[in-house]
């Protein structure tokens, strides 16, 4: 499923950059390996609306109900695509469809009221009813039927007269038209033309931010990013001072973290994406402000790399190890994994830190780290090998030390670690403790009052036992009755 997941991120992307026909694309193979996938179908009904083709996002909406009937952007989609057909009676009871599910739904709220008021508006112009109308009776009313079917186009709403229109009237309709011809130059790529044209509608319209947003749209196109950053900004300022819909403006803040994107500025993108959730949340905006952190992560992480300071560190956790102080050792040995994380000695140098503190599954991860970075690695295998013998899992240990034999046969802690595990195979429980008591070192320890009591602590809470391995004398305590069979730690 990350193929399908990819492939939907892609149409995502495509789809906020406003690239309609390759978010179509990305959909559309996305559902050839998830047809089930009713959020995809979803996706592409969005796209095949913004690229006018009401048609097929209505198939596409349709698909997404009988996929999840509860889901209310299924309802939302059909909605929205019936009206793009002028199908309002269709719209309108998609929309209440869809408010069953989820009253409160602010999408399916205002499309219901937005439909009501395109329908009304439709009617009028053909004179199906009285300019006195009130709206609210549109509920108990259709729609007037869509041209007959063998209309080549729907009938289209007469062209309002000019001479007709106030000053104001005049300059909103000549900016649309211009509007209009830009976005046909623009989806033709022809992005002189459609410049000409948004810029056209500008001097007709100064205070419409969707003329500025679409200026922006070919300037990013045209990868001209300071243009494109320029002409938002003077967006948002003409939408702020006209109110504009604040989805508007959320446009124009996420184009701008787009351009920053692109322009590599990951840290000036979050901080646009993050201006256009503040105005309309969108899942699209959501994921690009998700890679783009991501992205900063990794070059921080990336940035804080450099092998000399690890290297001095490094040497300040061997320090430390040396005078038996392995909590100090393992913060410097940490330090210096950040400095250098694809250096397998350090990882090993931690685990031998982390066996002397007991905490041996940290250990266990360390060497497993470091033996991945390097699997001809022999100390990864043998400080392995010593951490398993100390859980008592004498067979993985001894695969372990096998590893390390297979690349030096002769090295001498590997065969003697092989040679513990073999002879401890043959020894059954009470034997090794037989033996353990009979050691002087093991009855001194064990005759310690406060090595009893540390004892007796471990078994009712392992976690106590953390503060008193802080102490050098006692942990090698520990691990002197862990090596003998004494005690164990799982």
């Amino acid at each position: 499923m990350d193929k399908v997941n990819e492939l939907k991120e892609k149409g995502n992307q495509a789809l906020n950059a406003e690239k309609f026909d390759e978010a179509v694309a990305a959909y559309t193979e996305a559902i050839s390996l998830d047809g089930q996938n009713h959020v995809l179908y979803s996706n592409r009904s969005a796209a095949f609306a913004k690229a006018g083709k009401f048609q097929e996002a209505l198939e596409d909406a349709e698909r997404t109900i009988i996929l999840n009937p509860t889901w209310p952007k299924g309802y939302s989609r059909k909605g929205a695509a019936a009206a793009g057909l002028h199908d309002y009676m269709k719209a309108f009871e998609a929309y209440n469809e869809g408010l069953k599910y989820d009253p409160q739904n602010a999408i399916l709220l205002q499309g219901r009221q937005d439909i009501t008021a395109s329908a009304l508006n439709f009617m009028q112009s053909h004179g199906d009813i009285p300019m006195d109308v009130d709206p609210q009776q549109m509920r108990s009313r259709r729609a007037p039927s869509p041209p007959p079917a063998k209309a080549p186009e729907p009938q289209k709403p007469a062209e309002p007269r000019v001479e007709d229109m106030t000053e104001e009237q005049k300059k909103k309709y000549f900016a649309k038209k211009e509007k209009e011809l830009g976005n046909a130059a623009y989806k033709k790529k022809d992005f002189e033309t459609a410049l000409k044209h948004y810029n056209a509608a500008i001097d007709h319209d100064p205070t419409d931010i969707t003329f500025y947003n679409n200026i922006a749209a070919v300037h990013f196109e045209r990868k001209e990013f300071e243009e494109c950053i320029k002409q938002c900004e003077k967006g948002i300022e003409v939408g702020r001072e006209s109110r504009a819909d604040f989805k508007l403006i959320a446009k124009s803040f996420a184009r701008i973290g787009n351009t920053y994107r692109k322009l590599e500025n990951y840290k000036q993108a979050k901080v646009y994406y993050e201006k256009a959730m503040s105005e309309h949340r969108t899942p699209e905006i959501k994921t690009s402000l998700s890679e783009v952190e991501a992205k900063i992560k990794e070059e921080e992480r990336t940035a804080y790399i450099n092998p000399e300071k690890a290297e001095e560190e490094k040497e300040q956790g061997n320090h430390f190890f040396k005078k038996g102080d392995y909590s100090n050792a393992v913060k410097h040995y940490t330090e210096a994994i950040k400095r250098n994380p694809d250096d397998p000695k350090l990882y090993s140098n931690r685990a031998a830190c982390y066996t002397k503190l007991a905490a041996f599954d940290l250990g266990l991860k360390d060497c497993d780290t470091c033996i991945k970075l390097d699997e001809k690695f022999i100390k990864g295998y043998i400080r392995k090998g010593k951490i398993l013998q100390g859980m008592q899992q004498q067979s993985k240990a001894q695969a372990a030390y096998q590893k390390a034999l297979e690349l030096d046969p002769n090295n001498a802690e590997a065969v003697e670690g092989y040679r513990q595990c073999s002879m401890n195979f043959q020894r059954n429980p009470q034997e090794v403790l037989k033996n353990a008591m009979s050691d002087p070192e093991i009855q001194q320890i064990l005759k310690d009052p406060a090595m009893r009591m540390i004892l007796e602590q471990m078994q009712n809470d392992p976690n106590a036992v953390k503060e008193h391995l802080q102490n050098p004398a006692i942990a090698d305590k520990i691990m002197k009755l862990l090596e003998s069979g004494i005690i164990q730690i799982h």
